[in-house]
């Protein structure tokens, strides 16, 4: 099985887009903390993967590239779950779900009361993202974080105080899409492999999905699941969204991007860029060289490079160097690079191609 691996760099030179809650520290009763982990080095600020998925997930739903369709959302009280249909939805699809209807009498009024256009559900369903995607942390510790005070004072009387914190830092976070899962929707009776209930094999059979016998799975033709890859490849070059936008307008698409397709799961990039004594991006050059050297084997496309003019041009041309002189010779297929979003195009344009192997 083949993965789309890859490691993204974003660049908040000013940001606090993910907060933790009420800052306790604070003696300010109206003050926001930021999402940060302690360490003997110091602070980490960070962006979970939730939130991270929910910008994806949300400029896929407003922009809708390649005709990306969202599935519609339901609620029972305090109970709240997707259509769990990936025949129809590529949300449902890429991103997994559970919907696991409650058995309560409260839960069944609730559900009954509500007008609902979901597809009918027998049991409870479940489905393992095919993208899996990591913490976005700090790549070197902040050595504090920067308490912003200010007032609201347009009202008569007193101004009201407010506080928040933000930070500068770069934010590195690993993502990988398992390509044949993409598509392919199991009705194995376990936990996160029961895609497919009584209701959807039914559909799937009715619109003549490919049944794989073997793998208990049932699913869609080549050209629906290259269109499912590129669209959210294409979301993720123009991705939008976090916290504090109107105070701080962090640019959250990637600064730097480096993809490729493996064989296996794992994720070599991780180690090829690290951070310098200013904690920016520094390319490792050893690491580089290293990762490519143990890891060719299971190479099954060009190193995709995106990187932004402007942003470390010294490292950028560092990486290029280094590829060029020591380490193309020993990659497969050799390495593009270029801008971010020109690089995420890239490769779902290749997806789009029937020539290659990648979602088998």
């Amino acid at each position: 099985m083949s993965f789309l691996t890859g490691v993204i760099f974003l660049n908040a030179p000013a940001a606090a887009l993910n907060n933790s809650g009420a800052d306790t520290s604070s003696g300010n009763d109206n003050a926001i903390a930021v999402k940060a982990i302690q360490t003997k080095e110091g602070k980490f600020p960070y962006v979970s993967a939730q939130a991270f998925r929910a910008w994806l997930r949300s400029t896929l739903e407003q922009q809708k590239p390649y005709g990306w369709q969202t599935s519609p959302i339901d609620r029972e009280g305090k109970i709240a779950y997707t259509d769990g249909n990936p025949l129809d939805y590529w949300d449902d699809d890429l991103f997994g779900y559970m919907r696991a209807q409650g058995k309560s009498k409260e839960a069944k009024a609730s559900r009954e009361a509500l007008v609902s256009k979901l597809t009918k559900t027998e049991t409870t369903i479940t489905r393992v993202s095919p993208l899996r995607v990591s913490t976005f942390m700090s790549i070197a510790p902040n050595p504090g974080l920067t308490q912003d005070f200010g007032v609201m004072a347009r009202q008569e009387g007193n101004p009201v105080p407010h506080e928040h914190q933000f930070y500068h830092a770069v934010l590195k976070g690993l993502f990988s899409l398992d390509l044949f899962a993409v598509g392919t929707f199991s009705h194995i009776d376990r936990t996160g492999y029961l895609n497919l209930d009584e209701v959807r094999i039914e559909l799937a059979k009715q619109r003549g999905l490919q049944h794989l016998a073997e793998e208990k799975s049932y699913r869609l033709d080549d050209a629906a699941r290259r269109n499912r890859v590129a669209a959210l490849l294409e979301g993720l070059a123009i991705i939008s969204g976090g916290a504090k936008q109107t105070l701080h307008y962090t640019d959250i698409t990637p600064a730097i991007v480096l993809a490729m397709v493996t064989k296996g799961g794992n994720n070599p990039l991780q180690y090829v860029i690290t951070a310098d004594k200013n904690g920016l991006p520094m390319v490792h050059q050893k690491a580089l060289a290293q990762t490519i050297d143990a890891w060719r084997d299971q190479i099954e496309s060009p190193l995709y490079v995106g990187w932004v003019e402007g942003f470390c041009d010294d490292q950028r041309e560092a990486l290029v160097k280094i590829l060029g002189d020591e380490v193309v010779a020993k990659l497969p297929k050799g390495f593009e690079i270029g801008h971010p979003r020109q690089i995420l195009q890239k490769i779902a344009n290749e997806f789009k191609q029937p020539g290659n192997n990648w979602l088998e």
